[in-house]
């Protein structure tokens, strides 16, 4: 029977599949890191305020990137290339997801609509990160080998999703709203889009390196396709709706440090 706890288990089990899941998510941990800190850069005069907690962001995704990285050292395995066709975060800012590579790597001040274009793509994409955190934990969260790296970006994922919850709603109170939400629903339907063709390019791949054979491989397909009809019948409305969160503040203190974590 097909879930996703045997397809992780076949996924951690196997050294080639690990090794391409963690560079994966490493790879695109780190970019979101390195975003991060030039949006950090770039805030705009009237919102500073917001700076430290943009620079808390990408530490906590730097972060991440390097427990990824040290799960594979820990096995004796090294990064390999990330796929194109497996590069959720170069794949959404193709698809003008985000704030352009191009605007972060100019000396520019960001204005402020950059910013709520910045704070609506995390909600919607810190939204996919938790629920996978949270699977992940539910079967995996007492593993040996990476109980304790994966509870620790959970808990981040909570983090980031909730300061992101927080600072719109303040923002839409500020009189931002009407484009917040246009913005979040362009960010959500695009998102689904993608991540549906990552999910099928990801699983592809794992499918060649685990030998699974044709009808296995098509049935994930199969749920990958559902997934993505549900998602656009109404179930992206999840990563765009606002409520006050009750982890308040939740990026207002340093980042925690991974050592020895893994």
């Amino acid at each position: 029977m097909l879930s996703a706890r045997s397809l992780f288990q076949e996924i951690l089990d196997d050294d080639d599949s690990f090794q391409l899941f963690c560079s994966i998510a490493a790879s695109g941990e780190t970019q979101g890191g390195w975003e991060n800190g030039r949006i950090a850069a770039l805030v705009p005069d009237g919102m500073r305020h917001l700076a430290t907690k943009i620079t808390r962001h990408g530490a906590d995704e730097d972060k991440h990137g390097r427990l990824f990285n040290a799960l594979l050292k820990k096995r004796g395995l090294g990064p390999v290339p990330v796929p194109p066709e497996t590069d959720y975060t170069m794949l959404l800012e193709q698809r003008g997801i985000g704030l352009a590579h191009d605007k972060l790597r100019r000396d520019e001040p960001l204005t402020e609509e950059d910013i709520l274009v910045y704070l609506s793509h995390s909600r919607v994409t810190e939204q996919r990160a938790a629920d996978q955190m949270d699977m992940l934990v539910k079967y995996f969260g007492d593993h040996p080998e990476v109980g304790r790296p994966i509870r620790m970006i959970c808990d981040d994922e909570e983090n980031h999703l909730a300061y992101c919850h927080e600072e719109l709603l303040r923002l839409a109170r500020a009189g931002h709203g009407r484009i917040i939400l246009r913005v979040l629903r362009e960010c959500a339907l695009e998102e689904c889009r993608v991540y549906r063709d990552v999910s099928l390019a990801v699983m592809a791949h794992m499918g060649r390196i685990l030998k699974w054979p044709k009808p296995k491989s098509a049935a994930l397909a199969a749920g990958i396709h559902a997934m993505y009809a549900y998602e656009r019948l109404g179930g992206w409305r999840r990563m765009v709706s606002l409520t006050m969160p009750e982890r308040r503040d939740a990026l207002g203190g340093p980042a925690t440090s991974a050592a020895g974590v893994v």
